[in-house]
């Protein structure tokens, strides 16, 4: 045996014992874990979540009147305390009839009375429905149990038609499964655009 084939069955020796003892000083040198430290939640935030009770993640499902199948979801929701609406934040809602149509509305805030289906949205309001607009107001009441929604502020909107604005509107679905109806009232414009209608 030449002196090259030696240096190899020496190595194929020594390579994985050096491995097995790198592997254990790992085992033996580590720290232990301190079990109170691996929390994830900052002291404030531990602090703010026994103040206010709170639900995270929280998603309903219901029926309205019209059998509308109704979602609501949010990304947090404070319990109503003292007389107050429950409050939510990232608040969505969307109603969908029996063919299929629909209409989401969606703000960074909300309230939710739930003994009589009323949910309010604010603070950068938008509503899309599955007939092709997208909806942007302030303030937006919505009897979900009723399948309707109101907005008495401005709203803005972008449709099949084009841009519209408009000093109100008032959102509602019949029994009979014909859809959404959407009303604009209030000084309604609109700047007809032929191409949204051959998008």
């Amino acid at each position: 045996m030449d002196q090259y084939s030696r240096w190899v069955a020496f190595l194929k020796v020594l390579l994985p014992l050096a491995a097995l003892g790198l592997l254990s000083t790992l085992f033996l040198l580590s720290r232990k874990v301190d079990p109170e430290a691996t929390i994830p939640f900052a002291d404030r935030e531990i602090a703010d979540r026994l103040r206010d009770q709170q639900i995270t993640s929280p998603v309903f499902t219901g029926t309205s009147f019209q059998g509308d199948d109704i979602f609501i979801s949010a990304e947090r929701i404070i319990p109503p305390t003292n007389g107050k609406l429950a409050r939510a934040s990232n608040l969505e809602a969307r109603l969908e009839n029996q063919a299929g149509r629909h209409i989401r509305m969606r703000a960074p805030k909300g309230t939710l009375q739930d003994t009589v289906g009323r949910a309010l949205f604010f603070d950068k309001v938008v509503i899309d429905t599955s007939t092709g607009y997208i909806i942007k107001t302030k303030l937006l009441t919505a009897q979900l149990d009723e399948s309707a929604a109101q907005s008495p502020g401005r709203i803005t909107a972008q449709g099949p038609l084009g841009d519209l604005d408009a000093g109100s509107m008032h959102i509602s679905t019949k029994s009979n499964g014909e859809g959404l109806h959407i009303v604009f009232k209030n000084g309604v414009r609109l700047l007809y655009d032929p191409k949204q209608l051959e998008r």
